[in-house]
């Protein structure tokens, strides 16, 4: 995978040879964007369990689901709230119960790194078709505005919100993106902005604080935004600063949307409220990018994530259509 700590100065491929290093890559966001975690964690499943047969009684399904099992389970532990991780974990563990008794651990291994394919490949379409769904939404000329990176970075391919721009951009439609730099981790600065420039389409970086401006002056027609998890009623998490970009957007009469492949609704949580809220190390501010930046002994609070109230969102975009208005009767009935 791409080591995205090290864009836009270099690009550099790393290899994920055992569960720890996958771990590491999601932990450290070397890999970020809920899809990509959850594709990560699905071959990192196919990682971890190839030390079974090197090990040991290699027909002894009881060990094998055993490590498969912590293998899962730590993997979990990387990423608390990108609910993609756990549907993907859940997924490769459901298809192994199933094949348990009828095949032997080494055809069981052989599904999984099928099945961890299968998430990939059936991510690549569900990219291009957010983006056609989201392209519908955007008319010629029209300003947008995006915040973290929902691209091909963050995915199999085209990616989330960026792909609503790359399709708009294949149609024809000269578009001008805004990108906020998506502080402190600098996401929409190092990886939006970078893959934008690299597909050729005219981007415009500006501070977070920069949006409601931007917004003020007329140069924003649409937000499109990413989701690492959305609850049963809309409620969406996201990178910390999505809240306050459609806030904005509200106040501006401006079009918030979200767009999110149908395996980031997480069905069980009933509002925002039981979202959990990953806390991030305090040096990454006092200290970002290995420059101190704030006095040492100071408070800093760092949450990775915040959540937007579904009454902000216009429409919620997903490989299956759009869900507008956006409230727990429309989910139900567009998710059955």
């Amino acid at each position: 995978m791409i080591d995205q700590t090290l864009l836009p100065v270099e690009l550099k491929e790393i290899e994920c040879r055992d569960t720890e290093a996958v771990w590491d890559a999601i932990k450290m966001l070397k890999v970020r964007g809920a899809p990509a975690i959850g594709i990560a964690a699905a071959y990192g499943i196919c990682v971890g369990i190839r030390s079974f047969f090197s090990e040991g009684d290699s027909e002894d399904k009881g060990q094998f689901f055993d490590l498969l099992n912590r293998t899962a389970d730590y993997l979990a532990a990387s990423r608390p709230t990108a609910v993609n991780l756990f549907w993907a974990l859940d997924r490769m563990k459901r298809i192994a119960r199933e094949l348990k008794d009828q095949k032997t651990a080494a055809e069981i291994a052989v599904a999984l790194l099928e099945e961890a394919r299968k998430i990939h490949e059936e991510d690549r379409a569900m990219c291009r078709k957010m983006g056609e769904y989201g392209a519908s939404l955007v008319h010629d000329g029209d300003g947008l505005l995006t915040h973290c990176n929902a691209g091909g970075l963050a995915t199999a391919e085209y990616g989330t919100a960026l792909s609503v721009f790359f399709i708009s951009a294949e149609q024809g439609k000269k578009i001008k993106v805004y990108a906020d730099e998506t502080r402190p981790l600098l996401q929409g600065a190092r990886l939006t902005a970078w893959e934008l420039h690299q597909a050729g389409i005219d981007t415009t970086l500006i501070c977070d604080s920069m949006a409601a401006q931007v917004m003020k002056e007329g140069k924003i027609q649409a937000v499109f935004v990413g989701a690492d998890r959305i609850a049963a009623n809309g409620d969406t998490a996201n990178k910390i600063g999505t809240y306050s970009a459609a806030v904005c957007a509200k106040a501006h009469g401006i079009p918030f949307y979200v767009v999110a492949p149908y395996s980031t609704f997480d069905l069980k949580l009933e509002n925002g409220s039981g979202i959990p809220i990953e806390q991030r190390d305090p040096e990454e501010v006092r200290r970002g990018f290995g420059r101190q930046t704030a006095p040492d002994g100071v408070k800093i609070y760092n949450p990775a994530f915040d959540i937007t109230p579904a009454e902000l969102i216009r429409g919620i975009i997903t490989e299956r259509g759009i869900i507008s208005p956006v409230n727990r009767e429309n989910i139900e009935k567009f998710l059955g």
